[in-house]
């Protein structure tokens, strides 16, 4: 009996690995499952939620816990729901596994669900340009990603290797970083959505907004060039999250797709003239397509 028991209790998540509010919601994003849809649009900012949200026809939900703003609602007579992430992929690490935790496992019992739900996210976020022929306040969606933040490597069993992946890291000559680099890509399924979107290309992954960004004030970057190097490899643009989402969406099942408004072209060194109107119109390009 007693091994039998121990058994049992080895199928169960330990309130340590699953932590929960004392509502029953997940920890870092205060959320329950019913709160969540199975659209959901990933932004950074947390002012951006309401900027999404507006849009909706009714709002259901609103929670929120430090960064992590949250709004369901209906828009022309589908659920939706719209969240943020804050920056960085170390955010996009909890918001992953608490959306996936929401969607595939009984929080009460903390046992893994016999059916599995896959969640179709959205990042809708903004971008720098490493491309010199890609035109700012235009759609960018990413195809493939590279992360150079290290993050995929602390999973077990994800491995990805694409043409794109392979060029990469071949040419790559930056040795001190090389292994932290990892890869994905867009989930083809739901690539349609965004198919007549001006530019189609290769996202970067930075790990942080200042050297990794080739940004130099009182530190040095790792070499003047970086940008341009990234671009001689096929890299399009940069951001701080893609690659997260796309890597974390494999692994559980999940589909995802980003698309970035180019606000600045660091190569001719332009940057949006209203970004606040470049913003506006990625959402409503954006949830014109995703709910016609």
């Amino acid at each position: 009996m007693t091994i039998k028991k121990n058994k049992v209790m080895l199928n169960k998540l330990a309130a340590s690995e699953l932590v929960l509010n004392p509502d029953g919601s997940v920890y870092h994003l205060n959320l329950l499952p019913e709160d969540i849809a199975q659209k959901i649009i990933l932004v950074g900012d947390p002012d951006r939620v309401a900027r999404v949200s507006q849009y909706f026809d009714k709002i259901e939900i609103k929670k929120n816990k430090r960064e992590f703003y949250t709004h369901t609602g209906i828009l022309r007579g589908e659920r939706i729901t719209v969240m943020s992430s804050g920056i960085g992929t170390e955010n996009i690490d909890i918001v992953m596994n608490e959306l996936d935790a929401l969607a595939n496992i009984d929080l009460k019992n903390k046992e893994f669900k016999s059916e599995h739900q896959s969640l179709e996210l959205f990042r809708l976020g903004t971008c720098g340009s490493v491309n010199p022929d890609v035109e700012v306040d235009n759609m960018l969606v990413t195809q493939n990603v590279v992360g150079l933040d290290g993050l995929l490597h602390f999973y077990q069993d994800y491995h990805f290797e694409n043409e794109f992946s392979k060029n990469f890291l071949e040419k790559f000559p930056y040795e001190r970083i090389k292994g932290m680099l990892y890869f994905s890509e867009w989930s083809e399924e739901i690539s349609h959505y965004y198919k007549d979107a001006k530019y189609h290309g290769n996202t970067a992954t930075f790990p942080g907004f200042y050297a990794p960004q080739g940004r130099q004030l009182r530190l040095r970057a790792l070499d003047d060039k970086f940008l341009e190097t990234l671009n001689d490899l096929g890299v399009t643009n940069f951001e701080m999250e893609t690659s997260a989402i796309y890597g974390l969406s494999k692994l559980m099942g999940h589909k995802a797709l980003t698309v970035n408004c180019v606000i600045a072209n660091r190569r001719r060194g332009e940057f949006s003239a209203d970004h606040h109107a470049s913003e506006k119109k990625t959402i409503e390009w954006v949830l014109d397509r995703i709910i016609p």
